[in-house]
């Protein structure tokens, strides 16, 4: 009995796209939709994860659907703290357990009050003691870096809100940069291309399921055309485009060059003898974003590194928090320490 109330210590990845959950000698049990359904006039949650993300841009007057996490920190608190405890009681069907404890993951560019935001929800959501652990950190021990070892291991993590790019050597974050331009900005990218140059508005998931079909950040061998539709800004009657897999790159120019300035910054912050190190063995990019096709070979040509895609970039970031969750005590240094105690 002992070992199941140990065992119930979780980690969390709250992602602006997706949050995932890892329980302690169960692995990652979870991966839903950061996204929850609210009926506007009652504030009851309707639905949560993924069968709230399927009411996206189909629902009635009263209800509306709300992605309660932007750019990778708390935009709606109370719809936070909603969707964490829906996921916590979820996995905790037997109630009379000890409390978990909670490891989150925060991205390296928090403030501190976005930060006790993060642990109040925590908190809130049933757990007796909650830890942040910064995204990067947590995504090169999911990754497999050596992140203890006097050696230079840059990581770069694109998400759905932000794109944390760092250096890590001795446990430690030496160099870290974070932007808003990551997943998100993709696909608003591609809307905001299709408005300008077809005047057809399209629908966000629309926008998300070209990106992973077509899009690309690098020329590729096949090119592939895509039948995107959409409603004419014009008429305001449905209309059929075909796009090539080259005008959607395109589209996605721009935020596909604040990632890699980003990544440009992070080394120009970085000391010369750990820059030796990552030219030798590379940089390693996780998060949803390294799915995007060509991405490493685009910053590869644009910083003259090797660079590796991590083997499950989805969930490098959860399984590394887990690993801290899995030897609480002897990964307590890469959690970020407490500004102050509280609950």
């Amino acid at each position: 009995m002992a070992n199941s109330l140990i065992g119930r210590d979780m980690a969390v990845d709250l992602g602006t796209a997706n949050t995932l959950v890892y329980v302690r000698g169960r692995g990652v049990v979870l991966d839903e939709p950061s996204v929850v359904a609210v009926n506007e006039s009652t504030g009851e949650v309707l639905a949560v994860g993924h069968e709230a993300k399927q009411m996206t841009g189909r629902t009635p007057g009263p209800i509306s659907v709300v992605r309660p996490l932007r750019d990778g920190v708390i935009a709606d608190f109370e719809a936070t703290e909603q969707m964490l405890r829906f996921f916590i009681a979820q996995i905790h069907r037997r109630r009379y357990l000890a409390k978990p404890r909670l490891v989150i993951c925060v991205p390296s560019g928090i403030t501190a009050v976005e930060q006790r935001a993060v642990k109040e929800v925590g908190y809130l959501a049933g757990a007796r003691r909650v830890s942040v652990i910064e995204e990067p950190m947590a995504a090169a021990i999911g990754a497999g870096l050596p992140v203890h070892e006097a050696t230079g291991n840059m990581i770069v993590d694109i998400g759905g809100g932000t794109t944390e790019v760092a250096v890590i050597s001795l446990g430690g974050i030496v160099a870290s940069t974070s932007v808003r331009t990551a997943g998100d900005d993709l696909d608003q990218a591609i809307l905001g291309w299709f408005k300008k140059e077809h005047s057809l508005m399209l629908g966000e998931s629309t926008a998300e399921q070209l990106k992973i079909a077509v899009g690309s950040a690098w020329p590729r061998l096949a090119e592939p055309d895509a039948d995107v539709r959409g409603r004419d800004l014009v008429s305001g009657l449905p209309r059929t485009v075909v796009v090539s897999s080259a005008e959607v790159r395109r589209a996605l120019d721009d935020p596909l060059n604040a990632i890699v300035d980003a990544v440009r910054e992070t080394l120009d912050q970085t000391p010369p003898e750990l820059v030796g190190d990552i030219v030798d063995r590379g940089m390693v990019v996780t998060g949803g974003g390294a799915l995007l096709a060509g991405l490493g070979e685009r910053l590869g040509d644009e910083t003259g590194m090797p660079v590796h895609v991590a083997d499950h970039p989805l969930t490098s970031v959860v399984v590394g928090a887990g690993r801290c969750v899995e030897e609480y005590d002897a990964l307590q240094q890469v959690l970020v320490a407490d500004r102050r105690r509280s609950a």
